[in-house]
């Protein structure tokens, strides 16, 4: 990919977006700066674009290519979104999360970061005893693009992996503008702080639980588990993924052999599973947000650290800590 720095190619950018409706993050970065922004950022969805436009500030128009109230899973790249990544400064994508935007890529004429490279990611928890089996279900799921192999790409989900995030997205953006690196470096060191506080929020809460077994929609929320919790997924790793009726019921019998009082359901995904599990439980449920994306109804107030507090409150409310 080229290296080095081009004009910007934000007046591009906003005509692509008025001409096919794609919309911006929720942070509100698009349209913000207009012309006035240096550099164009496109992101594959939301926690890119918010760890984006933290670190760049001013000086970048980040626009998001999943539309709001969209499963970051299931983006549909557009004409207009496929020229928005290709004429973009930087492309900040997660390999393997969003197949559609990695085969755009392949199109981009600026430079490309890729969170699968520069993370590591953990690897996915082996739910054996409750698998979808390969038979009744691994080919539906191998071909909806879904197919994440053996790491858990649900990284945001780790306040510090976000902040390792936002160095490498520093470095990518001050070789773009060099001139503005040490606004980038200063943008990034206060967003680490806020990140690490997050994490201590999250440590010092959860430290003493009367449970650590949740039960959630699909297996997204792996990396919240080494604040002590135990995640029990109704689906694995695809929110499509559809669980067997003997999952069902080792779920039922787990919720009540642990005194589970929630199974949590989550925005932009049904809720017929986790709502018919609770009721069959005799427990009540509640959002867990994956934070893949913002509704489109999402306030000015609502960004990556609100959504991850509710996360912490919604956990330390249902699990007695």
């Amino acid at each position: 990919m080229p290296r080095t720095p081009r004009p910007s190619h934000a007046l591009t950018i906003a005509v692509a977006v008025a001409a096919t409706g794609l919309l911006a993050s929720g942070c509100g970065a698009v349209g913000d700066e207009g012309a006035d922004a240096e550099l164009s950022v496109a992101a594959g969805f939301y926690p890119l674009a918010w760890v984006t436009e933290q670190v760049a500030g001013e000086h970048a128009e980040v626009v998001t290519l999943s539309r709001p109230g969209q499963d970051a899973h299931d983006a549909e790249i557009t004409i207009g979104a496929r020229a928005t990544l290709a004429e973009a400064d930087l492309v900040v994508l997660s390999s393997g999360f969003q197949p559609a935007v990695d085969a755009a890529a392949e199109d981009a004429q600026g430079q490309v970061l890729d969170a699968a490279e520069v993370l590591e990611f953990r690897e996915v928890t082996d739910h054996s005893d409750h698998d979808h089996g390969d038979e009744e279900h691994g080919d539906e799921e191998s071909d909806d693009g879904h197919d994440h192999g053996d790491t858990d790409p649900h990284f945001w989900l780790d306040p510090l992996l976000m902040a390792q995030l936002a160095e490498a997205v520093s470095a990518e953006l001050g070789e773009l503008a060099p001139d503005r690196a040490s606004d980038f470096a200063a943008n990034t060191d206060a967003l680490r702080a806020e990140l690490e506080q997050l994490d201590a929020d999250y440590t010092e809460t959860l430290a003493r639980c009367e449970r650590t077994t949740v039960v959630v929609s699909h297996d997204a929320f792996g990396y919240l588990s080494r604040y002590g919790l135990e995640f029990e997924p109704i689906a694995g790793l695809s929110p499509g993924a559809e669980p067997t009726p003997a999952d069902l019921a080792r779920l039922q019998r787990l919720i009540e052999d642990e005194g589970v009082t929630t199974v949590f359901n989550e925005v932009l995904a049904s809720t017929k599973l986790t709502e018919t599990l609770a009721r069959d439980a005799g427990v009540e449920t509640a959002v867990l947000d994956p934070v893949e994306g913002v509704t489109g109804d999402a306030d000015a107030d609502t960004d990556y650290l609100s959504l991850m507090r509710d996360n912490l409150s919604a956990l330390s409310q249902a699990n007695g800590c």
